[in-house]
């Protein structure tokens, strides 16, 4: 089999990092697989499942082992941890390419800079697969998790071309649409897409648990309250920290949305059918187009 690169190490074996593990197995990409993170029993159960080969508990030797570090870890983690690698790296003439599947770029890219004198480290390839599930840990890995799902590329001036190259064709080998974008629209169109849904979730089942008649809510919501609430089951602490790393576009996701939810409330205050309509439609209009844009990426 002819492997792209020797070893690939995951810094946070968990859904993502596990699922890419598998699926670069799968795909051939990588003849091995090394993990690393600061829970060791997790680390284990890698192994046992045959995601990874082996671990580490050491950074350094993580460094030195691997072609490609995938910083897998909560956002804010991942700043930090990115900040230990490029510290240990800096003018290392065979430094591993970095790169990561954080939800949140900015946080990423200011601590890059700054570790780096202001600039951007040629090496590292910031990245984000929009993929996931309600459930948590390597056990929940998966080898299919990002077929047919896009992963978004922000490379920047001073990146090396071949590190973008081959954090393009990772990904494109688990069967992801790889596209890329700016730093600054990745946070602005995942806080509207993706953290501003997590946090309306979090806020409608934590307003409802702490209501008088919760037992009666809960007990007969039907399948809407379930599908809407489904990504409350998700991992609290990931989304804390992805609400504080992307606060800025977060804050203006949510305002943005209070702006329109107090001009509903207006309508249905005021009786007002033909606003109410008149919003639905809209709504209704761009949900069945958002889903037939689905359907054609999975044909």
């Amino acid at each position: 089999m002819s492997y792209r690169t020797d070893t690939v190490a995951i810094l946070g074996l968990g859904l993502i990092g596990g699922s890419l593990a598998r699926a670069l197995r799968a795909s051939g990409f990588s003849r091995r697989f090394l993990g690393y993170g600061y829970r060791e029993p997790s680390l284990r159960r890698g192994v046992e499942l045959g995601v990874i080969d082996a671990f580490t508990l050491d950074l350094d030797e993580v460094i030195e082992q691997a072609d490609i570090l995938v910083l897998c870890a909560p956002t804010l983690v991942a700043a930090d941890l990115l900040r230990q690698i490029l510290e240990r790296v800096r003018g290392r003439a065979d430094s591993p390419i970095i790169t990561d599947a954080a939800s949140v770029k900015g946080n990423l890219l200011a601590a890059a800079r700054q570790s780096w004198a202001g600039e951007m480290p040629p090496q590292l390839v910031l990245a984000h697969p929009i993929a996931g599930s309600e459930r948590s840990g390597v056990d929940a890995s998966d080898p299919e998790l990002f077929r047919d799902h896009r992963v978004i590329l922000t490379p920047e001036e001073g990146n090396d071309p071949a590190a973008v190259e081959l954090v393009r064709a990772m990904w494109a080998s688990t069967g992801a649409e790889v596209v890329s974008m700016s730093v600054a629209d990745h946070d602005a169109v995942l806080a509207a897409t993706s953290h501003l849904p997590h946090v309306l979730a979090y806020a409608l089942v934590d307003a409802l648990a702490q209501s008088d008649t919760s037992a009666d809510i809960f007990r007969f919501a039907a399948g809407g309250f379930r599908d809407f609430t489904r990504i409350a089951s998700s991992d609290p602490v990931m989304w804390r920290d992805i609400a504080i790393a992307n606060k800025d576009a977060l804050l203006n996701a949510i305002d943005t949305f209070s702006e329109h939810l107090a001009g509903l409330r207006t309508a249905v205050a005021a009786q007002d059918a033909e606003r109410l309509h008149a919003t639905f439609s809209r709504a209704k209009q761009a949900r069945d187009e958002f889903a037939t844009l689905l359907a054609e990426r999975k044909s």
